[in-house]
């Protein structure tokens, strides 16, 4: 009898413990980002005899997240800014040009379809999120950015077996307004983190399409964002309109590893009109493949391609990443596609990117960039905008706590600094950029018994 009363105890246990409607996972995470950074040319070369910078940053993040039986709920809290931005003595908030604490994440996804339900998911995603596909170049969370991004957003997740389909969507207002729809998409303090020249889209529409390969995935990528429509005042300030420009972005995504050969390609068309009311035809065009060597080094090539410039008829022809990770792409020293604008000149860029990892703690990298123009520069021969190598360190002392160094180069031309281009007067021609990163991140799962 009691070897049957203990048999009956673990069977109800058991089933207390392992069925998913029974139980609720919450979890609770934090992270502590400090970079200090040595600035000599980073984003654009210096004007000779002009001083580098010096500074270090913080990003602290405090997260949260519960899930039931067909829900999910997540949020965080963020606060950056940089060491000595704020007296000591006081206790005020930040000026609004500067970023500090924000909500950086709270939204909840629900389940549509029961879980019994198997090899098949339909879910709703709604409210502050980040939006991230494939390697982040038109759709990532800028994670490099100690602010990062995020949208305010409602996304439609339906998975079977190895494909995907997503529908996304948003529509940004200022306000509660009592009438009317017109948006400011630059008020004072905003910094949107996109390359539209700091303006935000007023609504957004995406569907995305994948399929899971081997080592891979191949994607497509239909994206139309709008923008308020303006006109400008006696002064050139611009007053903002109703109805919106229409930009549309479409393309394909392909990555899979074949044994030792990793290959990467993607193209994508832009077309419609983009924020400043121009007519738009562009595209891009990258292709790269990354080698192991060996266990510990591995090696690969890779051009990326952007039409930029603008046509006889007005047509625009500057392609634009979108809300995705130029960081991680066109050199880490952010020339191009980032805070600091290049001409929309359009880019080429070849380079070389190598992989040394001895074991599961230390990384390092070092890649080498060529760059040039993608269209005539005025008042210059020269389409080159110059070299930069980049060398990086990882090093991941626990699952916590991982530290980053970096450091890069460029070596500029006469182009790049020209008043098409970065327009700075008796620029230098060398710059320096280096770094130090400590990142830490615990986190927490808890599970208890539902009611």
């Amino acid at each position: 009898m009691k070897r049957l009363f203990s048999a009956g105890v673990c069977c109800l246990l058991s089933m207390l413990f392992f069925t998913p409607s029974a139980w609720a996972q919450f979890t609770v995470g934090a992270q502590l980002r400090t970079r200090s950074e040595f600035r000599d040319g980073q984003a654009a070369p210096l004007p000779k005899g002009a001083s580098p910078a010096f500074f270090t940053s913080q990003r602290t993040r405090l997260s949260a997240g519960f899930s039931g039986y067909r829900f999910k709920l997540g949020a965080t809290i963020q606060d950056v800014r940089v060491w000595g931005q704020d007296a000591s003595t006081i206790n005020r908030t930040t000026t609004q040009d500067n970023n500090a604490l924000i909500l950086h994440e709270a939204w909840a996804e629900i389940m549509l379809l029961d879980t019994v339900v198997k090899n098949k998911s339909l879910n709703l995603k709604i409210g502050r999120q980040e939006i991230v596909y494939d390697d982040s170049r038109l759709l990532g969370n800028l994670e490099w950015l100690q602010q990062g991004r995020r949208h305010d957003a409602a996304v439609l997740k339906y998975e079977t077996g190895p494909y995907t389909l997503h529908l996304g969507a948003a529509f940004n207002q200022n306000k509660e307004n009592a009438a009317g729809t017109v948006y400011n998409p630059t008020p004072p303090g905003n910094y949107t983190a996109n390359t539209n020249g700091a303006a935000m889209y007023k609504s957004l529409e995406y569907l995305y399409a994948g399929k899971k390969l081997g080592k891979g995935n191949l994607s497509f990528l239909f994206l139309a964002d709008q923008f308020s429509k303006f006109h400008p005042d006696s002064t050139g300030v611009k007053i903002w309109d109703k109805g919106v420009h229409t930009r549309m972005t479409t393309g394909l995504y392909y990555n899979n590893t074949l044994d030792k050969l990793t290959l990467t390609a993607a193209g994508y068309y832009q077309f419609g009109k983009n924020a400043n009311a121009q007519d738009l035809s562009a595209g891009l065009l990258s292709a790269a493949f990354q080698y192991q060597l060996c266990s510990t080094f591995s090696a690969g090539l890779g051009a990326d391609y952007t039409t930029g410039g603008i046509g006889a008829d007005g047509t625009s022809h500057a392609f634009d990443p979108l809300y995705g990770t130029p960081h991680k792409f066109w050199g880490y020293m952010d020339y191009f596609y980032v805070a600091s604008a290049f001409g929309n000149r359009g880019l080429q860029d070849y380079y070389l990117k190598t992989k040394y990892k001895p074991n599961t703690k230390f990384l390092l990298s070092a890649d080498l960039h060529q760059f040039y123009s993608s269209s005539d520069i005025p008042d210059n021969g020269s389409r080159k905008f110059g070299t930069e190598a980049d060398l990086v360190a990882n090093y991941t002392l626990t699952k916590v706590i991982s530290f980053e160094a970096g450091y890069s180069h460029f070596w500029s031309t006469a182009s790049l600094a020209s008043p098409g281009v970065k327009n700075i007067a008796n620029a230098q021609s060398n710059s320096n950029w280096a770094y130090v990163m400590i990142n830490i991140k615990p986190e927490m799962v808890l599970q208890a018994l539902k009611n």
